[in-house]
C-alpha cells in the first residue's frame, strides 16, 4: 500500500474569481497522489494517470490570466492541459502516454498537464520526478 498525498492548489484571488463561474472552488480543486495513481480534480474535470505513465515533470510560470484562469485550458500548440489557479508557477506533467481530461467523451488526450498547486517541489518528488 502506498502513501497518498494530497495537494491544495495555490489561489490568487483573481483565478478564484474566475475559476469559481464554472464550478471550481478549492473544495473541488484538488491534486491526490497514491496507489500507483495520480488524480487531478478541478471542479467537474477530472485527469487520472497511472504514475509510471509519467515521463518526467518540469517547473514552468508565469502564465498569462486569459490563457489560464477559469476552467482548465487546451493548448491548441501541443493539447496539453492546463489547470490553473495562479499565473506564477506550476508543474508541467509530461505522459508516455497521452490521457484524457478536458472532454466528457475522453477523445481529446493530452501528452502533459500544467497544474498550480500550493506545493511545486513536492508534487514532482511524490511523482517520482524531483525537479
Amino acid at each position: 500500500m502506498t502513501d497518498t498525498h494530497r495537494f491544495e492548489f495555490d489561489w490568487q484571488p483573481s483565478y478564484r474569481h474566475a475559476a469559481r463561474l464554472f464550478g471550481v472552488t478549492p473544495r473541488r480543486a484538488w491534486v491526490k497522489v497514491g496507489d500507483g495513481r495520480l488524480i487531478v480534480r478541478f471542479g467537474g474535470w477530472t485527469l487520472t494517470s497511472a504514475l509510471d505513465n509519467v515521463a518526467g515533470t518540469d517547473v514552468t510560470g508565469p502564465y498569462a490570466f486569459v490563457k489560464t484562469a477559469g476552467p482548465p485550458h487546451l493548448s491548441l500548440a501541443d493539447r496539453g492541459i492546463t489547470f490553473a489557479t495562479n499565473g506564477e508557477r506550476g508543474l508541467c506533467v509530461s505522459f508516455r502516454e497521452p490521457v484524457p481530461g478536458i472532454d466528457p467523451t475522453r477523445r481529446i488526450r493530452h501528452p502533459g498537464a500544467t497544474i498550480t498547486v500550493a506545493d511545486v517541489d513536492g508534487l514532482a518528488r511524490a511523482l517520482g520526478h524531483p525537479s
